[in-house]
């Protein structure tokens, strides 16, 4: 059995796999990591393999203090990738990004394919057909949308994400909802309609904690999975088990 961890920038995710199959899925916060890891060693005595893919700031100690109970695998820089990194700058380009570019690769092979992954940043990888990683974008997520209308503002509300019940906010409160989430909505479309006057076929898929809340709002045939990255570190580590 193998225990996948994503450390996200607010959130932690962590999975439970056998071979391909997904047993069991956690959410939790970055202070109940240890104990949380503990609590699915003693639940699952079965996993023997620990995977850690991490953008917070989780150090790296943390996990080696359990080391005597499971064999740990950090996803670097290092690892190997069944892709061709051209990004210009490649030691800056998130592990996640990395990951998620890996699982697209390994899930939909001999294709172009783009990955918008919806979390605290959307973000945005492009890997052609050839297995190129070619680069994407980064944009700021829902909640930080939010925030920032709150927070660079003097009397504007900080609201949860809802569904606006229409383009045109009658109200301060719906004008916001209209703004982030409409708004989110039109540049993922945007960004689909401009990759495709380069490239004409492509899969899309759509990841990350606000997924399947944003998929009914695109106008273009999307694969969501929210689970994308974690199914995709499994897959990097048998890709680099078996290579």
């Amino acid at each position: 059995m193998l225990l996948t961890i994503d450390v996200g920038n607010t959130r932690i995710k962590a999975a439970v796999f056998e071979q391909n199959t997904l047993i069991e899925l956690f959410i939790f916060e970055q202070e109940a990591l240890l104990n949380k890891i503990h609590f699915l060693m003693h639940q699952y005595p079965k996993i023997v393999n620990l995977v850690v893919a991490s953008v917070g700031n989780v150090e790296k100690d943390l996990f080696l203090s359990i080391e005597d109970r499971v064999t740990i695998h950090f996803i670097t820089h290092e690892s190997k990738f069944p892709f061709t990194n051209l990004y210009s700058t490649p030691t800056t380009l998130g592990i996640d990004r990395m990951v998620l570019a890996s699982g697209a690769v390994l899930q939909f092979p001999n294709q172009n394919r783009l990955v918008i992954d919806a979390g605290t940043c959307i973000t945005y990888d492009f890997i052609d057909t050839n297995d190129q990683y070619l680069g994407g974008a980064i944009a700021p997520g829902i909640r930080l949308r939010y925030e920032s209308l709150h927070h660079q503002t003097a009397k504007l509300p900080l609201l949860q994400k809802k569904h606006p019940e229409d383009y045109i906010g009658n109200s301060t409160q719906e004008s916001i909802h209209s703004g982030v989430i409409n708004g989110v909505a039109f540049e993922i479309d945007g960004f689909i309609e401009q990759y495709k006057t380069q490239y004409a076929k492509f899969i899309i898929i759509l990841t990350g904690g606000d997924a399947e809340f944003l998929a009914m709002r695109l106008k273009n045939t999307i694969f969501a999975n929210s689970n994308f990255l974690l199914e995709s570190l499994n897959q990097t580590f048998q890709y680099n088990q078996n290579d």
